[in-house]
Formats: C-alpha cells, structure tokens, sequence
C-alpha cells in the first residue's frame, strides 16, 4: 500500500514514487493546504518555469477545510489558459501531437470537485506511461503510514533529483529544471518517459 495525494499533472517525483507501487490509496480526508500541487503543476515555457493554477474555493467560511471538499472556481477561464499555455510551450516537442488529443477532455469538461479533475488527470497519465494503475480513496486519516507519499503533493519538501535528465525544449535558455509536471516529460520523451521514472 502507499499512500498519495491526488495532485493536478502531478510533478515527475510522484509518478516515480507511483510507478513502483502496488496498491495506491489516494488521501482524501486530509486538510487542504495552499502552496501544494493538489491544484498546480508547473511546466517549461519560454521565459522558465510557469504555473498552472486551478482556482478552488469552499462552501464553509471558518473551519479546516478538507481537499475533497475543495470546488473548482469556474468563474475563470482556467481550462483554457492551461490548454494555451500548454500549446505555446509544448507544441514544438516532438510527442505533443502524439497525446494532446487524449488529455483534450480535462480542457473541455464542467468540473464541479478539484478530486475530480486530479483523478482523471491521473488516470490519462496512467495510461499514457501504460502504468496501468488503479486507485482508491482513503476512508479515514491516519498520521502513521508506511510507504506514504503524501509530501510529494508539497511544493517546498521535493526531492532533489527526481528523474534521470532529458532534453528540455528549452534548456538551452534556462538550463534543466528539475521536477516539473510529468506533462513536460511526457511530450519530450513519449513512450520512453516511463524508463527514466
């Protein structure tokens, strides 16, 4: 068993750690936390480093807030800046064209819970790395977990190498950058991506 946040186009880091587990459990009674992946991944554009953020919001005013309560703010057009900025970043790479079409639908669809969007980014990943991993949802928190992964979903407490190195469409400008969403891996390597996990 291991234990995993759900995190939106989870960063490199967390499909290593998902690809040699057996039995995934996804954390769905923790409190939400800001500064996470659990609603941003971050990709390689032509200045850097950019982020992709999915607006959340809750019903309650006061209180702990859990993730699987957090609602999608669609007030913002967010599914299609993140398809643009995924476009302008990534059209150029060689296996853009090759799985665009396939994550089309996170762009296209009313989400209501951000569970939702990370679930289904999870499982087109899944099959794009032919992972072929399922998951379940967690019924209770518990603080003492072996194999827990839950601070991969932290942006501040990451790994210091996540992956072996690739070519990146523009290192050339700005060097490697390590830990990126596993999109940026995706559309450089292809099928190839899983080997270097």
């Amino acid at each position: 068993m291991a234990l995993f946040i759900p995190t939106y186009f989870s960063p490199i880091s967390q499909y290593s750690a998902l690809k040699n587990s057996d039995k995934i459990i996804f954390e769905t009674e923790d409190n939400y936390e800001k500064q996470t992946y659990r609603n941003r991944c971050y990709i390689f554009g032509a200045n850097g480093k950019q982020a992709l953020n999915i607006p959340v919001k809750f019903n309650q005013k006061a209180g702990k807030k859990k993730t699987k309560d957090a609602f999608v703010d669609n007030d913002s057009n967010w599914q299609a800046h993140h398809l643009k900025s995924l476009q302008a970043a990534y059209r150029n790479s060689p296996f853009y064209e090759f799985y665009i079409d396939s994550l089309l639908p996170i762009f296209n669809k009313n989400y209501r819970f951000l569970l939702d969007v990370n679930s289904e980014t999870f499982q087109l990943i899944s099959e794009a790395l032919e992972l072929d991993k399922g998951f379940s949802k967690s019924k209770e928190y518990e603080v003492d977990v072996p194999n827990d992964f839950r601070n991969l979903s932290s942006i501040k407490h990451q790994p210091k190498v996540a992956s072996q190195k690739y070519i990146q469409l523009f290192d050339d400008k700005h060097g490697f950058l390590e830990n990126l969403s596993i999109l940026d891996l995706l559309f450089m390597e292809g099928p190839n991506a899983v080997n270097l996990l």
